[in-house]
């Protein structure tokens, strides 16, 4: 039986980059630590139901608990240092649940909003914002109607505009955050150029 629930996904960007330039075992401890992120950010009955690669996928029956759980991931992940930038959709629509997977139209929008949303933020469907039933602690900024691949129809969607700082400097090479530069290794002649580590800078000064 089909039944409404809020959906949100959430990838992190850059991911593939820094994969190549740090390997395979950053990745994984870098996996790691999103899943113990994502876990401490969950908000009422919203809850972790499974990774794909870099993308969780969340559930919850209230679509104001996985607002806050988005705002919070996006928080947290904002502030933590040599992390990357997260990025992410959320929908409200009728789903179906079979042996603990969902099917349905809504996860494909969900989805397909999520690949359009720039990183460090979340979009979101009118459906999403029309179903919100709390005072919410951001802004929802429409960017227009969109035709997504394999779905019928117009979807409006929308930012979420949270308070959230946004870091000042990202590693051109792996797109890691540099959160303190004091920490952080200097381009040698441009200024508020920074790298996670020498390895990046050698690699940057070599393709330039």
């Amino acid at each position: 039986m089909e039944k409404n629930v809020a959906i949100l996904m959430a990838d992190l960007s850059g991911y593939t980059a820094l994969t190549e330039t740090h390997g395979s075992v950053s990745a994984a401890d870098l996996i790691d630590k999103y899943i113990h992120i994502a876990q401490n950010c969950l908000v009422g009955d919203s809850k972790l139901h499974q990774r794909t690669g870099d993308e969780i996928m969340f559930i919850s029956d209230s679509p104001d608990h996985l607002l806050a759980t988005a705002l919070k991931l996006e928080a947290a992940t904002a502030s933590e240092e040599n992390f990357l930038q997260v990025h992410g959709g959320l929908h409200f629509g009728k789903v179906l649940r079979r042996s603990d997977s969902y099917f349905g139209s809504a996860i494909n929008l969900v989805s397909r909003i999520a690949a359009k949303a720039a990183a460090g933020t979340f979009w979101c469907s009118d459906e999403f914002v029309q179903s919100i039933t709390d005072q919410p602690a951001c802004t929802f900024t429409s960017k227009g109607n969109y035709h997504f691949k394999n779905i019928n129809n117009e979807t409006e969607v929308f930012e979420v505009s949270s308070k959230t700082k946004q870091p000042n400097y990202i590693d051109p090479v792996c797109r890691m955050l540099i959160l303190d530069t004091q920490k952080a290794t200097p381009h040698p002649t441009e200024n508020e150029l920074y790298f996670c580590s020498g390895q990046c800078l050698r690699l940057y000064l070599g393709s330039h």
